[in-house]
């Protein structure tokens, strides 16, 4: 990419750069202005008025250099025919205000499917309709609603983000003009009757005038652009009622000079907008210090299998997968990185990033993208690059697959973001009026007081922060959450259902015994090669328990889930599952949980699994049992009853053979009746269970279980501190509960002396945001606390 080229109409540097300085040059053919950040990154050049000579067709020329296919490549995640989705960082995120016009973008927008906003990082994850709606067009939506992105394809490239100092300039700005106006105001404070301070007085006005300009021309303008911009789109957030306060006193005090009735109010003013800022900068230097989300997703378990350069198989955690790498993507399994497909046919549904379920087949040689799951068998690729956590978590934490549980603590949030400004605008109107009959002094004090104390950060805070500190509390102990509204869900539910194979069993520990004729060489290396593909607990088992064959690539494969697999390779047929589904007698079966091998139509043998049970269960069932309802529903048939009776308490409910379809409808049934179930499964089979259940967790033994399906992913080592993890979540809504109260009482107090005249602007605006901070506080103490509590 060079910087003598223009995006927008490609002209080189002979006939299309005009050389301001070295940090910026205007394209002569198509008028568009571009800042220099580096020799790999152009962005427009924002402050054209800098640029003598710069004479865009219109705003939209800041935003040409989106129409490069090249650069809109770098910054999309995901592109096909009809879905693109991008993370833009936005640097003007600051409230619960902000999140809640991001995420209802598509209210703004019909062909914008979804928004997702992470705080903390200040980013927001769109996925939009590349034919009806532009990344460039996108972009221009965004900066009309006060939230432009900014967009540098250098610092994207290796993960950083641009430093905005624009807030330590205003702040600065602002504090400069504030300690001078207080410094002028003494003499008005103390009533001096100096004859040279009388003489001056006008003139001392004037100057707290005068530095009162830039603190509101300058200082505050984001606040007046978020404002305009939200009405603008019909969208009333929390900015309106400040710059509301800001403009009155601004009027008032000017028409005070003016007429000479007094020196007016600017040292409120310039110290309103002063604290303002002062909580706003201290509000994100605590919240990048809290960023409990990013904490989390660095203990995220997925793993997957790499083809060594010895041919052998290893097991790595993606977050250690490096561009080059070969890997093996079972049936049913997530594409963790982009990569090309190398070996195998690839049937790859990508619903986990677009919400659409229509399957893609690729061929050899093919670009596979992060994100897709394979449905046909296993394949191999090669990584073109290494893989970061907070995508797949993304991918997990996708709205389309939460709009059955969505939680009410959202509604919450979403409900004080948009009725807040209504009702203190409505008292702050009221108020005033009162004391405009009786005590007109006092009304404009009143008016911005309360337009200040009663923020709704603090309420719409107390909810994602606390969440937020137990998703990292409970991911360090290795019970990881797809989002935090899971915790209120499970801090809710009264009835748990278990699988039992993979979920109760310990696979590492099951003993396998063959019983049958013995399998040729091919039939061996058929049987492997088509085990090799399945995810199923009882396959990765008895995989690793034959002995190394040649691999080969199937010329088909069908896993029919709960009930065994088909492969065929040249002449050769295999079927793998229950004795039913090969098609062999039932008498033959024992009352062992077994897989039957047939080839060719040829019935084979068996492989008969002794189950050993997880550490801890009896006792872990106990605890159970005190609260909830405890049911174990398992494909298997009923062989292990006499063990799990002596080893489960009484009224444990044992169901078998029961099919993933009849767990689905089981679950359905009792939720009807008012029960709330948590599903606990291998991630595969049960996959329509634990996407029916109230919260689903899949069990993770050293398999890669990332599934939508799914809500939480528990590591098999912790299976017996299920119950703390429960208590946990209870715990953690109390305290937000307890946050609720706080806030709430706090914001009566402010209220009250606000409506009665007796808080002061300036005091209101230093209350507001340390509100906020004490709240954070609160809920970041209890969380750790109750985390050192479970240890």
């Amino acid at each position: 990419m060079s910087k003598n080229t223009c995006f927008h109409c490609g002209l080189d540097a002979a006939s299309a750069k005009i050389t301001f300085d070295d940090k910026a040059f205007c394209c002569n053919g198509c008028q568009t202005v571009y800042q220099i950040f580096s020799e790999n990154d152009l962005s427009c050049y924002y402050d054209l008025q800098d640029s003598p000579g710069a004479t865009p067709k219109d705003i939209e020329g800041k935003y040409n250099f989106l129409e490069n296919t090249k650069i809109v490549e770098q910054l999309l995640e995901f592109n096909n025919a009809t879905t693109q989705i991008v993370t833009l960082y936005i640097p003007h995120i600051h409230c619960s205000s902000c999140i809640w016009i991001l995420e209802n973008l598509n209210k703004l927008h019909p062909n914008i499917s979804s928004s997702i906003v992470n705080f903390g990082k200040k980013t927001v994850r769109i996925n939009f309709n590349i034919e009806l709606l532009s990344l460039k067009e996108l972009v221009i939506l965004l900066s009309s609603i006060g939230y432009e992105p900014f967009i540098s394809l250098d610092d994207y490239s290796v993960g950083k983000k641009h430093i905005n100092r624009t807030l330590i300039y205003k702040l600065g700005v602002a504090g400069f003009a504030f300690g001078n106006v207080m410094f002028l105001s003494f003499p008005e404070y103390f009533q001096v009757n100096e004859f040279w301070l009388e003489q001056f007085k006008p003139l001392f006005r004037w100057l707290m005038f005068a530095f009162s300009v830039p603190v509101v021309f300058y200082s505050a303008q984001d606040y007046f652009i978020s404002a305009y911009k939200g009405l603008r789109t019909n969208i009333l957030n929390i900015d309106v009622p400040i710059v509301i306060g800001v403009t009155v006193l601004f009027i008032r005090s000017t028409a005070d000079i003016i007429i000479n009735a007094g020196s007016g109010f600017f040292d409120s003013l310039t110290g309103l907008i002063f604290f303002l800022l002062l909580g706003k900068f201290f509000q994100q230097k605590t919240y990048s210090f809290l960023s409990f989300e990013r904490d989390y997703k660095s203990y995220f378990p997925i793993g997957i299998t790499k083809i060594t350069n010895d041919n052998e198989e290893e097991s790595i955690q993606v977050y250690d997968i490096k561009k080059g790498d070969r890997l093996l993507i079972r049936n049913e399994e997530l594409i963790p990185v982009d990569c090309i497909l190398i070996k195998g046919s690839a049937r790859i549904d990508y619903s986990f990033v677009t919400g659409e379920s229509k399957t893609v087949s690729k061929q050899s040689g093919d670009k596979l993208f992060a994100g897709g799951k394979q449905l046909y068998g296993s394949i191999e690729v090669d990584v073109l690059k290494s893989v970061e956590q907070s995508y797949l978590t993304q991918l997990w934490s996708n709205d389309v697959f939460k709009n059955d549980k969505e939680l009410s603590f959202t509604n919450i949030t979403n409900k004080i973001s948009k009725r807040f400004t209504i009702a203190i605008l409505s008292i702050a109107f009221l108020a005033t009026s009162f004391w405009l009959i009786f005590d007109s002094s006092k009304a404009l004090n009143v008016f911005t007081s309360v337009l200040i104390i009663a923020c709704p950060c603090a309420i719409a805070l107390a909810a994602p922060f606390t969440l937020g500190n137990i998703l990292r509390i409970l991911g360090k102990k290795k019970f990881y959450l797809k989002n935090a509204s899971v915790i209120e869900q499970l801090s809710k539910i009264n009835t748990i259902i278990f699988d039992k194979t993979g979920t109760i069993t310990a696979n590492k520990e099951t003993t396998i015994n063959y019983e049958g004729l013995e399998l040729s060489k091919n039939e061996e290396s058929l049987l492997k090669s088509t085990l090799r593909g399945s995810n199923h607990p009882l396959s990765r088992s008895l995989y690793q328990l034959l002995n190394q064959n040649d691999i080969v690539t199937l010329d088909a494969y069908e896993e029919h889930l709960g009930k065994g697999i088909t492969a065929s390779y040249k002449n050769e047929n295999i079927k793998v599952g229950s004795a039913s589904f090969i098609g062999h007698s039932a008498h033959t079966a024992t009352l062992n949980t077994s897989v039957h091998v047939s080839t060719n139509n040829t019935y084979k043998g068996k492989f008969t699994f002794y189950n050993t049970y997880r550490k801890g269960l009896s006792q872990l069932f106990n605890t159970l049992k005190k609260e909830f309802d405890l049911v174990i529903l398992s494909g298997d048939n009923s062989g292990e009853k006499e063990n799990l009776t002596k080893l489960l308490p009484t009224k444990t409910k044992l169901l078998f053979d029961q099919k993933p379809e009849d767990k689905l409808e089981y679950i359905k049934h009792h939720q009807s009746e008012g029960a709330n179930v948590l599903m606990i499964g291998d991630g595969l089979n049960d996959a329509g269970a634990l996407a029916q259940s109230n919260v689903g967790i899949a069990i993770s033994e050293n398999v890669n279980v990332f599934s939508p399906a799914c809500d939480a992913i528990l590591d098999a080592s912790k299976f017996n501190q299920l119950y703390h993890y429960i208590n946990i979540s209870k715990s953690a809504i109390k305290i937000i509960k307890w946050s609720f109260l706080l806030s709430f009482i706090y914001n009566c107090i402010g209220l009250y002396f606000a409506i009665t005249g007796q808080l002061a602007p300036v005091v209101a605006a230093i209350l507001m945001p340390l509100s906020s901070i004490s709240i954070v506080a609160f809920t970041t103490i209890a969380t750790n606390i109750l985390g050192r509590k479970f240890e």
